[in-house]
């Protein structure tokens, strides 16, 4: 820097001189801003994404909690634990199934709006709409697991003597 500094100086002492820097500095401080509105975005991405699963997992145990009864019912009359399981999972991911459609849904609309901010990337990029929705379904399922072993571990007698 202070070789080009001193050739600058040599050729025109006038000339103001301030705030050198190469290019990769120069790259650098000119996508600061862009770098930080995309990690405050990235922030929020999985600030929402907890408080999905937090919710999904929330109105899944309460389902269940709900159910107690039937679910202690079902299994005196036969049914397995396997089928309640299956019973509350599917139940979980048709909920999951539709808050992902509709997140779809909205995140094609607002990608018009959010199109500005990004660099080189397609706003409706197959690849990352399906990440994102394998993603969420994945969490959905975790979120979903929890409860359904739950209701599985129901005894019978205790369920039929509730309330």
């Amino acid at each position: 820097m202070s070789t080009l500094l001193g050739e600058i100086r040599r050729m025109d002492p006038n000339l103001p001189v301030s705030n050198i820097m190469t290019m990769n500095q120069f790259l650098e401080y000119s996508l600061a801003g862009a770098k930080g509105t995309a990690t405050l975005v990235g922030i929020f991405g999985l600030v929402a994404l907890a408080l999905a699963m937090v919710g999904v997992y929330g109105v899944m145990f309460f389902s269940v909690s709900q159910r107690t009864r039937e679910f202690g019912i079902r299994m005196a009359l036969g049914a397995r634990r396997g089928e309640i399981l299956k019973m509350v999972l599917s139940q979980g991911m048709k909920l999951t199934l539709i808050g992902v459609i509709a997140g779809l849904a909205i995140a094609f609309g607002v990608t018009r709006a959010l199109s500005g901010l990004l660099f080189d990337v397609n706003t409706l990029d197959p690849f990352v709409f399906t990440c994102v929705s394998v993603a969420l379904g994945a969490i959905g399922a975790l979120a979903c697991y929890v409860p359904a072993r739950w209701a599985t571990r129901v005894d019978p007698m205790d369920a039929l003597r509730y309330e």
